[in-house]
């Protein structure tokens, strides 16, 4: 026979379970975004990744109807901020701003995740030639020039970077490889110091962004060569681009919109549509200039086969290069 005290029990516990499920099923019919959103941007203040977030993070703001902050955490070549950033939730209120060195600092460094493996591309925001510099007493006048010599007396070219490990690391060994030579790594605290080395004659050659090098550019106080590729900002001094030069050599830095890896769908079409949105939007276009780079609105498909490129690239690079910090 069945206990009737278990009978007046099952309604009880029904009620119950009803009554508790409806916050959380409120929760979850609640429309994103309801609360703050952070972009995190895992280097210093004032960099590039910076100055690429902060204007973004202001029209997402308007569009959104959310404060949208951003939260600079650097350290260890912006593996510190990723490594928040993965273990974030995918909810759509975490975010980060990050470049192409994100992809080379999974290849250099042991990191507790992967690109594709632990984050969702949401978003290309910009993408910018780099600049072949080299100091002006090298007898060099183009990138055929500079082939030349460097075949003739291997290692006689030191080359500066912003550190090893980096994207200026990582794009001057393809450009080695791809020439087929062989120079010197010298690697500096930043690229401010490389820069200025590369001026007084210490180093003879630099691949670089155009923003941190444009004043001796401008100046005359080093000799422009090449760009990496296509998308000179408007305005900058003209050059030819590396491969006109018959080397299959073809690469520029990019940054992009991230969240952590399972990012709903419908939060991430938001999110790509807001952010291509901004993109279009002159006065951002006029700022991402001024970094030297120019918008670049695509769809996260798009975006994630452009990230499965660059990994294959540079982790070639590499390992032919023996790149690793560790």
């Amino acid at each position: 026979m069945t206990n009737p005290i278990t009978l007046r029990r099952r309604p009880l516990l029904a009620a119950a379970a009803t009554v508790l499920a409806a916050p959380a099923a409120r929760a979850q019919a609640a429309p994103w975004p309801n609360r703050p959103v952070r972009i995190v941007v895992p280097f210093p203040p004032g960099g590039s990744n910076d100055v690429v977030a902060r204007p973004l993070a202001e029209r997402l703001q308007q569009r959104l109807g959310q404060p949208v902050v951003i939260e600079n955490r650097a350290g260890a070549g912006g593996a510190i901020g990723a490594t928040s950033v993965a273990q974030s939730a995918a909810d759509g209120y975490t975010l980060m701003v990050s470049s192409s060195s994100f992809a080379t600092t999974s290849i250099a460094q042991r990191v507790p995740w992967g690109v594709l493996e632990n984050f969702t591309p949401v978003a290309l925001l910009a993408r910018s030639p780099f600049i072949v510099i080299v100091n002006n007493d090298l007898p060099v006048r183009s990138v055929q020039d500079l082939v030349r010599i460097a075949r003739e007396r291997p290692g006689s070219i030191d080359y500066g970077t912003s550190g090893p490990g980096g994207i200026n690391h990582f794009v001057t060994e393809y450009f080695s490889q791809r020439a087929n030579i062989r120079m010197n790594h010298v690697p500096y605290r930043g690229t401010g110091p490389a820069v200025t080395d590369l001026v007084a004659g210490h180093i003879q050659l630099m691949i670089t962004t155009m923003p941190s090098a444009a004043g001796v550019v401008r100046d005359g106080r080093v000799r422009l060569l090449a760009y990496s590729a296509e998308g000179a900002p408007e305005g900058a001094p003209p050059a030819p681009l590396v491969k006109a030069s018959g080397l299959d050599y073809d690469v520029d830095i990019w940054w992009g919109l991230f969240a952590p890896r399972g990012l709903p769908a419908p939060i991430l079409e938001r999110l790509n549509a807001e952010a291509n949105t901004a993109l279009r939007d002159p006065d951002m276009a006029r700022l991402y200039q001024g970094e030297g780079a120019r918008p670049s609105p695509i769809t996260p498909g798009q975006f994630t086969e452009l990230l499965r490129t660059d990994i294959a690239r540079w982790r070639q690079v590499g390992e032919m290069s023996n790149i690793r910090l560790d």
